[in-house]
């Protein structure tokens, strides 16, 4: 994707990292991984894999030649060898493309191009989990509404919400580094993937292949085996929901009658075409937007593991778009929620201001627990239940009705003091030093 919505949309580095320079680079690579490989395998002179190697550069292809010769064969690796052959002088030319089909370099560039937008990808989403562990800890014990199906629930702390969004974004990007290091693989089978065309020679000239890319080496081929890329599918997909699940959160307290969060990205960040007053978090909002497109493009990957045969016929050529535009949003997402963390205002007063809204609602649970051990768990239910009514429909506050209803069984003090969301809030401080503690302690292990 170029041009008008790369402003939303190729956020970050890792969209530069797939586009047709960098698939281009890639398939050069590969070619030239290919001709060192031979000449580690003692097939063809040192000197040869050299000069192969010096014209696998982008200055010496016609990459809109190769492009537009794409179509004649399907792929792009069929003109861009005639290319190689041609920049390459004398005998060292015969050692282009050496025992591979057009699938081995496409496969193998397809898996460095993920690699490398792979791995701006985890960096951007470790700052992103760095800010959100400072913001979690900052907040641990900062009162907020709980919600559940977007109502009031118990009380919560904004840094608890805030250790979700890490922990959530956390676990994604680990599982995607698990993928991109292991999972990942140079391709070399030959036309039917048996590497016939090598003999003997076959299983050497794979392992230094693979040593040459950097890549694992897979036990064989795996032409019509799709299983990789729908890991990486998998893998991508989930930290654009890590992403989206925060990202989401964001707009919705950041709603004009919420109020909790607001971004402050500067002057002309988040305003509106028409309207003046409008501080939108676009930042969140574009997180979220890049997210919604990952399951689509996730979809047509995991569809495209139903290949025929030893080679695709049609399937395989559908996955490179795919690919290419899931690692872009990705990217993109997690640069987007970055900027929306670090750019985050958080204001405790009007996350108690709300959960003040409703008298006491919040703390219904808590009263409840504190009768239960005298009245029975339903008699004491039921009781608050029917002062939770009497309280909404009359427009009173629950600490008046309770304190009636509850006349002899517990003071007005203590009413006041069961309804304070400061001494209900569980494990929350707890749960957000664990979840910030599991983060640092991973990001200490990476460095």
């Amino acid at each position: 994707m170029t041009g008008l919505f790369d402003g939303v949309f190729a956020r970050g580095g890792a969209a530069a990292e797939v586009d047709g320079a960098a698939w281009l680079r890639a398939l050069l690579d590969a070619e030239a991984a290919l001709a060192r490989a031979h000449a580690r395998a003692g097939l063809i002179p040192a000197a040869h894999a050299e000069a192969v190697a010096r014209a696998c550069v982008p200055e010496r292809v016609d990459a809109a030649a190769v492009a537009a010769a794409a179509a004649d064969g399907g792929n792009p690796v069929i003109p861009l060898v005639r290319e190689l052959t041609r920049a390459v002088d004398g005998d060292a030319a015969r050692s282009v493309h050496q025992g591979a089909t057009s699938q081995d370099i496409m496969d193998t560039a397809a898996m460095l191009v993920a690699r490398r937008a792979g791995a701006v990808v985890r960096a951007d989403a470790a700052a992103a989990g760095d800010a959100l562990a400072d913001l979690a800890q900052a907040h641990r014990t900062t009162p907020m509404a709980g919600r559940t199906l977007l109502q009031q629930a118990l009380p919560i702390t904004f840094g608890l919400a805030a250790a979700g969004w890490l922990s959530g974004l956390d676990a994604a990007a680990a599982r995607l580094g698990e993928v991109l290091d292991h999972r990942v693989a140079a391709q070399l089978g030959g036309a039917a993937g048996t590497l016939a065309s090598l003999g003997d020679d076959g299983p050497r000239v794979a392992a230094a292949f693979a040593a040459e890319t950097g890549l694992p080496e897979a036990p064989l081929p795996w032409h019509t085996d799709r299983g990789r890329v729908a890991e990486l599918a998998g893998a991508l997909a989930q930290v654009c929901g890590a992403v989206g699940k925060a990202a989401g959160d964001i707009v919705l307290l950041a709603q004009t009658e919420v109020g909790e969060v607001v971004e402050d990205g500067g002057a002309g960040v988040g305003g509106s075409s028409t309207l003046p007053h409008k501080r939108n978090p676009v930042a969140a909002v574009s997180a979220a937007a890049c997210a919604h497109r990952a399951p689509g493009l996730a979809a047509t990957l995991f569809a495209a593991q139903v290949q025929q045969h030893q080679r695709a016929a049609g399937a395989w050529h559908a996955e490179w778009p795919a690919l290419s535009d899931l690692l872009a949003t990705t990217g993109s997402a997690v640069a987007w929620l970055r900027a929306s963390v670090e750019r985050l205002r958080v204001d405790p007063g009007r996350m108690r201001a709300n959960l003040d809204l409703t008298g006491g609602f919040p703390l219904a649970e808590r009263v409840t627990a504190d009768l239960a051990g005298e009245l029975g768990r339903l008699a004491a239910h039921d009781l608050v239940s029917a002062a939770c009514a009497e309280a909404a429909e009359g427009g009173r506050d629950l600490a008046g009705v309770l304190t009636e209803r509850l006349a002899g069984r517990r003071s007005g003090s203590r009413v006041a003091e069961l309804l304070d969301p400061e001494g209900y809030l569980g494990q929350a401080a707890a749960f957000t030093d664990r979840a910030v503690r599991a983060h640092r302690e991973r990001a200490a292990g990476a460095r």
